[in-house]
């Protein structure tokens, strides 16, 4: 079976579904699909960096990524995504659909133009859709009425989260399957033995709630000689926060754009991982990957992170209450046993997303809508 993943973001930088399609795609292949992802892709030079002041990644994409145009930054759900718009896409998902002749197409957040809408318009295939987002889409109440009637054509459907699943039905009613988020399980994560620091991660932008852990940082810093790393949010960005809050830059180092291995040895020698975000969060992807390295966590308690944390895995505070925040991250790293307990329980947490179920759970969904026997994909692999 050839499935093609179709993601309407730029895999140049970094973000939550081009991520996602990422470890899919490696889970399909190890179940001998073959697994190729259509996306956007933002080369080196003067036009990147004019159209895209944050680093990202701009060497050759892998073999199993198929470019098919540069993306732009639109706000969207409290955040800036880096979505391929341009004209130009629209007649490269025609070509590579003709040329690569797949029997599904597997569409992340289908109603995104330009490549998520020309999948569902060109493709004569089955269609199978994810959709991720949560809270209230501006967007999708203009995308409705012009394309909204392309859903029709989705074979099945797909939502990262029962939050995911509420928000697309108002726009678009349906049957969805929740089918999480997946994470990658380093092969070992001890809980002990870590760095007294802690761990953000997450672009600058105000749902995440960097500006809030800033705020709790010099009590933090003050009572526990803790350290920070600010993983994903541009650097000069952050200097620019600390001035505006008026926060001095003591313990925090900001890493900036960071590989997936960084993320997780940062991840494996922390002792905690924050994240503070206000809102707008469908599911609590960088959680369960703290929860893999055996880190436990301190989150703000908002629907998306509220499914994915349970008290063996961390503790939750009110949002926006950089107090709170401060106080339950103080007591954490204050008590050690209590520390190495949640990191237990949060890296048996991480085994409820492996990549490995979610793959075949996945490829139980493409043989029914293509007809296609288990039998028959093992005797083609």
């Amino acid at each position: 079976m050839k499935v093609g993943i179709v993601v309407p973001y730029s895999w140049s930088f970094w973000g939550g579904v081009p991520e996602h399609a990422d470890h899919q795609a490696r889970a399909l292949e190890r179940l001998g699909v073959d697994a190729r992802i259509l996306i956007g892709h933002d080369p080196p030079g003067r036009l990147t960096k004019y159209l895209h002041p944050r680093v990202g990644r701009h060497e050759r994409p892998p073999a199993y990524m198929i470019p098919v145009g540069r993306s732009v930054i639109v706000p969207a759900n409290g955040a800036l995504p880096n979505v391929v718009i341009s004209p130009s896409a629209i007649f490269r998902m025609k070509h590579v659909l003709e040329r690569e002749r797949f029997d599904l197409l597997h569409v992340h957040e289908p109603m995104t133009p330009a490549i998520g809408v020309a999948a569902l318009s060109f493709a004569r295939i089955p269609l199978v859709a994810t959709f991720h987002a949560s809270g209230e889409l501006a967007w999708m109440k203009l995308a409705t009425p012009v394309f909204g009637f392309l859903a029709e054509r989705l074979d099945y459907r797909i939502a990262v989260s029962p939050e995911a699943a509420t928000t697309v039905s108002r726009y678009l009613p349906g049957e969805y399957e929740v089918i999480p988020n997946g994470v990658a399980m380093p092969e070992r994560a001890a809980p002990g033995a870590r760095e007294n620091r802690i761990v953000f991660v997450g672009r600058h932008e105000p749902r995440k709630g960097l500006p809030v852990l800033l705020r709790a940082w010099p009590e933090i810093r003050r009572q526990t000689g803790a350290r920070l790393a600010v993983v994903g949010a541009d650097p000069l960005q952050v200097r620019l926060l600390l001035t505006r809050l008026r926060v001095l830059d003591d313990g925090i180092d900001a890493l900036g754009f960071v590989s997936e291995q960084e993320r997780t040895e940062e991840l494996l020698k922390a002792k905690a991982f924050v994240a503070p975000s206000v809102g707008g969060e469908s599911f609590g992807m960088v959680l369960t990957e703290a929860f893999a390295c055996a880190t436990p966590v301190v989150a703000s308690d908002i629907p998306g992170y509220r499914d994915v944390m349970t008290p063996e895995t961390g503790v939750l505070v009110p949002p926006d209450d950089p107090r709170a925040l401060a106080n339950a991250i103080v007591s954490l790293l204050a008590d050690e046993p209590r520390r190495l307990e949640l990191a237990d329980g949060a890296r048996r947490r991480a085994r409820a997303y492996s990549w490995d179920d979610i793959g075949r759970r996945l490829l139980a969904i493409y043989q029914r809508v293509t007809g296609e026997s288990p039998a028959t994909l093992a005797a083609a692999g």
